[in-house]
């Protein structure tokens, strides 16, 4: 049997992503109003508590109901994606008001690590396709408009982006995995180092390991802890940035 094209689909979802909504029904229901409650249950319960069902629950209303607005669970959540990145900015000049370029690039990963600690859902989706909505193409342009001019071809200027980006995916994520080991343990990473410290400087003796054991209690005593996500997204952005200028200098 001849599968059948995704096409009518994917054009739908994009329709329904930027704005082409069905009229709200005699209830009220709205894709707005069903798009806001998925987002409430994310962030309280994480992505995978959302579905077509509790959003009705939620709602006060029929399962059946959310169809006729929105088709399942994968639309929901391209609408969700794109409606909070509604967050970042006020205008699409917002990133460029904030100074040069480096400026600029700080101000964006601000913004972005500020939203994934309200959201941290959005860590869970999982697409090597970018969600097409208004607003994550807002924020495309907003982004990119501090990187025009400065000396980076546009396909350079998409990659820096790209790299900014998903250096704040990663230290997000390794946040999120600090906040979710302390939760599950019962404690802090100041406390689990207090404990593992005394015992490792105990079992640490052979000297093939004398360079981890000194750079690890090197990081142990200024973090209270293995890591420090805040000091890796700092240090890895200049990083960063100072290799964007070393490549714009060498032109």
């Amino acid at each position: 049997m001849a599968r059948s094209s995704p096409a009518p689909d994917l054009a739908r979802s994009i329709y329904l992503l930027w704005g082409h909504h069905p009229s709200p029904g005699r209830s009220g229901l709205s894709v707005t109003a069903i798009v806001a409650a998925g987002i409430e249950i994310a962030d309280a319960d994480g992505l995978d508590a959302v579905s077509m069902r509790k959003v009705a629950n939620h709602l006060g209303v029929g399962a059946m109901s959310l169809y006729a607005h929105v088709p399942g669970k994968d639309e929901l959540t391209a609408l969700m994606v794109d409606s909070v990145h509604g967050e970042l900015y006020e205008d699409v000049e917002a990133a460029a008001r904030a100074g040069d370029w480096r400026a600029a690039m700080k101000f964006v990963v601000a913004q972005n690590w500020a939203l994934y600690e309200r959201h941290p859902w959005l860590l869970d989706i999982r697409s090597t396709r970018p969600n097409l909505g208004p607003n994550i193409s807002r924020k495309y342009e907003t982004e990119l408009r501090p990187l025009d001019g400065i000396g980076l071809s546009d396909i350079e200027m998409d990659a820096a982006l790209t790299l900014v980006l998903g250096h704040v995916d990663s230290a997000a994520r390794a946040r999120r995995s600090t906040v979710r080991a302390q939760a599950e343990s019962g404690m802090t990473d100041a406390e689990w180092w207090g404990v593992v410290s005394p015992v490792l400087s105990q079992v640490m003796v052979d000297d093939d390991l004398v360079l981890s054991a000194r750079v690890g209690s090197a990081v142990g005593a200024q973090f209270n802890a293995a890591q420090n996500p805040e000091h890796a997204l700092a240090f890895g952005l200049d990083t960063i940035l100072d290799g964007i200028q070393a490549r714009i200098d060498q032109r």
